[in-house]
């Protein structure tokens, strides 16, 4: 019994001791309303706000940065009274607000719920690939995806056949024009249309632009090899490689092109090469040799390599900047290209954005996402009822599963591949689980459900049972990462942080935006009566108070003439100044100008404007008097006639609206954080703010 007693005293000691030495390690700097804020909590705030790394060793706390931590202390605890207050309105579940929360979190989430080393294992097997292009050439024989299992079969044996022939050495462009299901390769455009067949002749490509299979395939090829058939969405391929060219990016060339419809046409481009091998210009030898238009120089449009013929890739990659290709033949003639210019492979680390983003359309994107479902199916203990027994014994000699995917099956129909299936109630009377995930269950009623609202276009099957099983993987897949993503908040600190980081930050808008700057642009009868209130507390003799008050202001009338003979500036000084003396009105002084004016079009344009002293270069600054002065310009004239001049004054409410809506919502935020203050309650516990060092 002592012994115990002592036990439980060491124990109350020991927990005292921890607690006592984390209150000294991490002690309360804030408490509002309730809410004890921490040391921690408000220093990793202010240190992320200057931009200096938690890491840092702490120096002298001088003047300066005492008075930033003073600073930010306010911002911080007027930041929170603001939220606190926010909660308690429930501006977390404004809709827009609900809305825009869920889209970060989307894609906040995304790299979570991946393999993220199968995702790196992807962009790696991608750049590795990136080094070379491909030139290759393919047979097509068609089988749809959810083909029947005897039509794939069927399609399987004739392409195994077809792969025999081009292994054992057959011409691999008459078998395509022969047996490819492609219409390219007999050059069938459909419609009736036709053009000349490419044989089976891909070009050049590289990744990202064959579907994942095809790529792989060829990619795994040497020149020269044929490959048995690989299966796609399109169906069974065959394909050769002719060759791994060097990846290059956009080219500038410049090219000589003699055309085939030239009976002479190689012994033209072997001139125009041996003009170029003596050391005249490219751009002089196109001019004279080529059948492309060349008064430009030869050059071509920037092209990417899959964007030029075969023929040129193969002479570019091997080229130098400057040197310029043999003459070499295509089905458009002969062909001399000079390398101008043409772009390496980008390091890893910057193709990865681009790879990122194509593979959101491309079928590789599926294994980093099924790689993380089975991962997540082993951390929340998956268990499939469906592939369960019951015990075996000598009354239940053939057990039954302890989940079935019958009534799934049965619910089909043919709508299901047209989109069109809905799920209902009477479809389910099983309402054992199919599997478990964590401490949820799932239903047949929940795998219905999610087919309904996940049907896509396929071709009819008839097999239902073979639909249910493909849907019924996905479907677990899917739960596995929805649980995980559910779970995210608990199991990822981090995330939970930067998702409360963008709520408080949306809250915080919403909240100052109703209670502060959209009501100062809204309350009309308050902004006039603040404008009243606190025009005559600024100052002319305060520079900062120079935008409430104008300067010296001028009325002038800007009158150009178009030229000095129509209306000669004396004459028009004239009329000008009997204006200014008040002998005639302004209409009847634009009158007299344009009667002085010899011909019938107008001699002038004339404008009337307010103009402010160091904000207008119209008038000098000796000029903002009454008068009129003379200005030459390159063709005519110009006189600037000041008939009134303002001495400066207070702007009117309209005239500085801008800054006096600035100010009153200035001033309606410290009202508010004054009443916060009040209604919450704020205590700073100085001792531990002072010992602050950073």
């Amino acid at each position: 019994m002592k012994k115990s007693i002592i036990r439980i005293l060491s124990l109350a000691l020991c927990m005292s001791f921890a607690l006592t030495v984390s209150a000294q390690s991490d002690p309360i700097l804030v408490e509002i309303g309730g809410q004890k804020i921490h040391k921690s909590e408000f220093m990793k705030e202010f240190l992320r706000s200057i931009g200096q790394s938690p890491e840092a060793a702490p120096t002298a706390c001088t003047y300066e940065k005492r008075q930033a931590l003073e600073e930010y202390l306010e911002l911080f605890v007027n930041y929170r009274l603001k939220l606190t207050d926010a909660y308690l309105n429930q501006f977390d579940t404004i809709k827009s607000l609900k809305r825009e929360l869920s889209g970060y979190r989307k894609e906040l989430a995304a790299p979570y719920l991946i393999d993220s080393a199968t995702m790196q294992m992807i962009l790696r097997e991608a750049y590795d690939r990136n080094r070379y292009a491909i030139h290759a050439s393919h047979i097509l024989i068609r089988v749809d995806k959810n083909a029947a299992p005897a039509d794939t079969l069927a399609a399987y044996k004739k392409a195994i056949e077809v792969y025999a022939k081009a292994n054992a050495g057959g011409d691999f462009n008459k078998l395509a024009i022969e047996y490819s299901d492609d219409p390219s390769a007999k050059g069938d455009l459909g419609q009736g249309m036709q053009r000349r067949g490419n044989a089976g002749d891909l070009g050049t490509f590289t990744v990202f632009q064959m579907v994942y299979p095809f790529e792989s395939a060829a990619y795994a090829l040497e020149p020269g090899q044929v490959c048995k058939p690989v299966r796609t969405q399109f169906g069974y391929h065959i394909i050769k490689l002719h060759e791994k060219i060097p990846f290059f990016g956009k080219c500038t060339l410049q090219h000589i092109w003699v055309s085939s419809k030239n009976p002479n046409a190689q012994q033209v481009a072997n001139d125009a090469y041996i003009q170029l091998k003596e050391g005249k210009d490219f751009a002089a030898v196109a001019k004279n040799y080529s059948d492309d238009r060349a008064e430009n120089g030869g050059y071509t449009p920037n092209l990417d390599m899959n964007q030029m013929p075969v023929e040129y890739v193969s002479h570019v990659s091997s080229l130098k900047e400057g040197e310029f290709s043999e003459p070499f033949r295509t089905v458009m003639g002969w062909h001399i290209v000079r390398l101008v210019k043409k772009d390496a492979l980008p390091p890893f680390e910057d193709m990865v954005p681009v790879y990122q983003q194509r593979l959101a359309r491309d079928q590789r994107n599926t294994a980093p996402k099924e790689e993380f479902a089975m991962h997540c199916k082993d951390r929340y203990g998956f268990t499939d009822y469906t592939k369960m027994y019951e015990k075996k014994s000598k009354k239940n000699p053939k057990p039954k599963a302890l989940a079935s995917l019958d009534e799934a099956v049965a619910a089909m129909t043919d709508s299901v591949y047209r989109m069109r299936w809905h799920y209902s109630d009477t479809m389910v009377t099983d309402m054992r689980p199919l599997f478990k995930l964590g401490n949820k269950e799932y239903t047949c009623v929940d795998f219905l459900k999610y087919i309904e609202k996940n049907q896509s276009m396929v071709r009819n099957m008839g097999d239902y049972a073979t639909y249910i099983n493909g849907r019924y993987k996905d479907f677990t897949n899917d739960m596995a990462v929805a649980y995980a993503d559910e779970n995210l908040e608990v199991e990822h600190p981090e995330f939970k942080e930067l998702l409360d980081e963008y709520r408080h930050g949306l809250m915080i808008f919403s909240y100052n935006d109703k209670l502060v700057w959209g009501k100062a642009i809204k309350d009309t009868l308050g902004l006039k009566q603040f404008y009243k209130d606190n025009v005559t507390k600024h100052s002319m003799d305060n520079p900062e108070d120079d935008p409430y008050f104008w300067n010296t202001r001028a009325n002038v009338i800007n009158i150009v003439f178009f030229d000095s003979i129509s209306v000669k500036p004396a004459k028009a000084k004239k009329i000008v100044a009997k204006y200014m003396s008040g002998k005639i009105k302004k209409e009847e002084m634009f009158a007299q100008l344009e009667k002085a004016g010899k011909g019938e079009i107008v001699p002038f344009q004339a404008e009337t404007s307010v103009v402010e002293e160091g904000n207008s270069s119209l008038l000098k600054s000796n000029e903002y008097k009454t008068g009129v002065y003379e200005r030459s310009e390159k063709k005519g004239y110009r006189i600037l006639v000041v008939d009134e001049v303002m001495m400066p004054a207070a702007k009117g409410l309209m005239e500085a609206r801008g800054y006096y809506i600035n100010d009153y919502q200035n001033y309606l935020d410290a009202q508010l954080v004054k009443k916060l203050r009040t209604c919450y309650g704020v205590k700073i516990h100085q001792d531990v703010f002072d010992a602050i060092t950073y």
